[in-house]
């Protein structure tokens, strides 16, 4: 396992419109959702002991933000030749077993990590309701080990901030996790 920081995309970006099948083979993307409050796009993966570590409060954080409004979309872009158990069967399984309420998307060409610059699992970009790039950073401070609990703070200071059109904190901390399993 690699370990990889994310790449910071510059904030004010705009968000890379996708059109992705998630795992019922439904096309979703960013148009799926014209009247969200804002835009939460994570790049996750199965079996990534960084994101493995956050799942259960991931699915809790993500379900309580989509009823206030907030498109949230889980994206895989690992090559599940390579690694099978990111295989959109067993993201199926995964987005069952943990109650995922966002679509759960599969990025067979790994062409929408690329417009993300998406380094990592987990990799977090929130985009507020003009799609512009807010906060892309850290989960929170705790990591698998480390003995701070699984918390979500600092993603949820952002995405209340989109809510109540706060100001975001533009020093934000880099989330970091195994790097994407790249095709050749």
């Amino acid at each position: 396992m690699a370990l990889t920081p994310s790449t910071m995309l510059p904030l004010d970006t705009l968000a890379p419109n996708f059109a992705l099948k998630d795992t019922d083979g439904k096309i979703v993307g960013l148009d799926s959702f014209p009247n969200a409050k804002g835009f939460l796009v994570m790049f996750i993966c199965n079996h990534c002991p960084y994101v493995v570590h956050l799942k259960s409060h991931l699915a809790s954080l993500t379900t309580e933000y989509i009823k206030k409004g907030i498109a949230v979309f889980g994206i895989n872009s690992n090559n599940y030749e390579e690694y099978p158990e990111d295989s959109p069967e067993k993201m199926k399984l995964d987005q069952k077993q943990f109650n995922y309420t966002f679509p759960y998307l599969i990025d067979e060409t790994q062409q929408v990590a690329k417009a993300y610059r998406a380094a990592c699992t987990p990799d977090f970009f929130l985009f507020d309701d003009k799609r512009k790039l807010v906060y892309r950073g850290q989960y929170d401070s705790s990591r698998p080990k480390n003995g701070i609990p699984v918390t979500g703070e600092d993603l949820k200071k952002a995405l209340d901030a989109i809510l109540n059109q706060s100001t975001i904190n533009k020093d934000q901390t880099p989330s970091i996790g195994c790097n994407i399993k790249w095709k050749d």
